[in-house]
């Protein structure tokens, strides 16, 4: 009998050279399941996703009173669908006043290739400007986004007039002028190698836009929804972008994305031409009634004002004289060692051990640590010891 190790391999396509292989039975909390009795700590959160945790009870019941209704009935944006009129309206109520309309997709980087589109037809503008070392996704308009130009180079042309700037550089800001529809950046850059700016960065980032008419898009696919102990990360700068964008935290574990802004901004969509940004599937309304559950959980749980004390909980306990650094803002962290090497091998070490940790995209050096927000003291103190094992081991 063939094995569904073997199954994967086989027949679904596969996006690096080595997969993990983890085989996933049931999810439950902070903990997966493989199909032996297997148990492991997920603490990457399915990469920033599960911020409340797998299969969180409200959520579940929120889907199963979706499931008794409807399921897909049209194209977003042309039938009233309660579940997508009311998470929005929630949405919106967690934003500053400034938002005012929620456009509602499948994914992050669909909600990256909206932000893109209203902001050169809002502003008749052509250029977009984005970070060295950002990750955008990877369709092809925000592919051309990415920061590691051998990730663009593979997959060129892409789309023209995009130019890059290092993160967190002040001086360089001046490449933002009269020419420039957008600057998209994330809050904190997460496949960098979760890279905090300086506030006072992000306020003159805030002041150039305004300065040029430029608009500020924000990323907040990662740092979205509490994790790194505001709702929105942005909120630690006091700065307010002109679009937001949304995915991975805010579905509760199912697959929704946003892209929102100030109704003047989202309306040019509407004609010239009409249908000018369309989606079959997003804002499935299971998703935004698990959504609607999911933000409930954070906001009633107060789960981001638990996040500073976890994070200091997690500093503490990850103290070690290889460990170069620990770098990030709540519970989005990583863990600075010296090479690749010992990164795999750590990793590798800690699944033996039930605990799942990863690394980045564009900084092979460092262990990504990004827990559901829900993990508790106890499981703090337990993982960081693994993890402390693995190091002493191999590095």
């Amino acid at each position: 009998m063939i094995s569904n190790r073997e199954l994967f391999l086989k027949n679904t396509a596969q996006t690096s050279t080595s997969p993990r292989l983890i085989e996933v039975e049931k999810a439950e909390g902070i903990y997966l399941y493989g199909p032996n009795g297997e148990q492991y700590m997920d603490l990457v959160s399915g990469f920033n996703v599960s911020n409340i945790g797998h299969r969180h009870p409200k959520v579940i019941e929120a889907i199963q009173t979706q499931l008794e209704k409807y399921l897909h009935v049209t194209v977003y944006g042309e039938f009233v669908q309660s579940p997508q009129v009311t998470f929005a309206t929630e949405l919106l109520g967690q934003l500053p006043p400034s938002f005012s309309s929620v456009y509602l997709t499948n994914s992050g980087t669909e909600a990256v290739e909206g932000g893109m589109k209203i902001a050169k037809k809002f502003t008749g503008r052509r250029k977009i400007i984005a970070a060295t070392q950002a990750y955008h996704g990877s369709t092809q308009g925000a592919l051309s986004l990415i920061g590691d130009k051998k990730y663009r180079d593979a997959y060129a042309p892409l789309l023209p007039e995009i130019e890059f700037i290092p993160y967190n550089s002040i001086k360089d800001l001046e490449q933002i002028d009269n020419q420039t529809a957008a600057i998209i950046l994330e809050s904190i850059q997460g496949e960098a190698g979760v890279r905090v700016p300086d506030k006072a960065y992000m306020q003159a980032v805030r002041e150039r836009c305004t300065q040029t008419g430029t608009l500020l898009i924000l990323d907040e696919i990662q740092t979205g929804f509490g994790r790194t102990g505001k709702l929105f990360a942005f909120e630690h700068f006091d700065i307010v972008p002109d679009i937001v964008l949304l995915a991975k935290g805010i579905g509760g574990g199912m697959p929704l994305g946003a892209f929102v802004a100030p109704k003047e901004i989202m309306d040019v969509i509407k004609d010239n031409p009409i249908l000018g940004h369309i989606t079959t599937f997003g804002g499935h309304p299971v998703s935004c009634a698990a959504a609607s559950a999911s933000l409930a959980v954070i906001l009633e749980q107060r789960l981001p004002q638990q996040v500073a004390q976890k994070e200091a909980l997690f500093r503490e306990h990850l103290k070690h004289p290889k460990i170069k650094e620990i770098r990030g803002m709540g519970l989005m962290m990583c863990i600075q060692l010296d090479t690749f090497e010992q990164v795999h091998s750590v990793s590798e070490y800690c699944a033996k051990q039930g605990l799942i940790i990863d690394w980045y995209l564009h900084h092979e050096t460092a262990l990504r640590l990004a827990p559901p927000l829900t993990i508790s003291k106890e499981e703090i103190i337990h993982a960081c010891k693994i993890i402390i094992d693995g190091i002493e081991r191999f590095c």
